[in-house]
């Protein structure tokens, strides 16, 4: 399923999970789990020695991840056999890619069932290589928006990327936050595109995914908490939270459309 498609029926959840972590082999059936529990969309990091974005927790799971022999070859089949009906989204550096070789990578994303990839320390004046190789392979590019971005220049990133825009939610790293913030309401209003917005960075519970659908995201990105609770082996608890999740973005849809059909009804 591609992004445009699911992104048909919003809110979406997006789960994040570092591949690899807490063996290759266990990847596949988290990812299952993820799906069945409700997440619309599955962001499978590629574990690297050095993620420039990524707080203590997503950091340690790559490293066990690495330690457990992950790489790039069983990142691609561990996607093919998840076997799931939601688009997957790699989310990685740029490096890996290139290694690889643009083309070979955007082609082996389209072939087992990633359709977008993140990366971070790619920006779009940087990336056009990779986006022509994207197109030919037919896989969304996303860009991301930071709490810093100048105002002139999201309508440049939006317009540059496909699938969705990522809304970095809080300036730093990735970790689980106790609360939104208002400088994240900002952003989802500074960010006028026709393209879907996807709050990520510090969301990890029901209240705070609520919260910010509330303020207009179209989607909710979740990772820490997941990455945290597959340490902890607690894959009971992160189906919890996805079912959770899910039901409290659905709980303020409803809400919306509920208004929407009063306000529009003759008086």
């Amino acid at each position: 399923m591609k992004l445009a498609e699911a992104f048909q029926n919003r809110p979406l959840l997006i789960a994040y999970i570092c591949a690899g972590d807490p063996a290759p082999e266990a990847t596949p059936e988290i990812v299952r789990l993820l799906a069945k529990a409700g997440a619309d969309v599955v962001e499978l990091g590629l574990p690297h020695s050095d993620p420039i974005a990524d707080g203590p927790v997503i950091q340690s799971a790559a490293q066990r991840a690495i330690d457990a022999g992950m790489n790039t070859d069983l990142y691609f089949e561990a996607a093919s056999q998840a076997d799931v009906n939601v688009p997957l989204v790699f989310m990685g550096y740029y490096n890996m890619i290139y290694k690889r070789g643009l083309d070979r990578f955007a082609r082996d994303c389209a072939s087992s069932g990633i359709f977008g990839m993140i990366v971070p320390d790619l920006p779009p004046e940087e990336a056009g290589p990779l986006k022509k190789a994207c197109s030919r392979a037919d896989v969304d590019l996303i860009y991301l928006v930071a709490p810093n971005t100048p105002s002139e220049r999201i309508p440049h990133v939006a317009s540059q990327s496909s699938g969705f825009v990522y809304l970095v939610a809080r300036s730093g790293v990735t970790g689980a936050q106790k609360e939104v913030l208002n400088s994240t309401k900002e952003l989802i209003s500074r960010v006028q595109t026709d393209l879907p917005r996807a709050v990520g960075f510090g969301i990890s519970t029901p209240q705070q995914a609520a919260e910010v659908v509330r303020a207009g995201a179209d989607a909710v990105i979740v990772g820490s908490v997941c990455v945290d609770l597959i340490a902890k082996n607690d894959l009971e608890g992160l189906e919890t939270l996805i079912r959770d999740m899910k039901a409290a973005m659905e709980t303020v849809a409803k809400e919306a459309a509920e208004t929407k059909v009063q306000l529009a009804a003759p008086i």
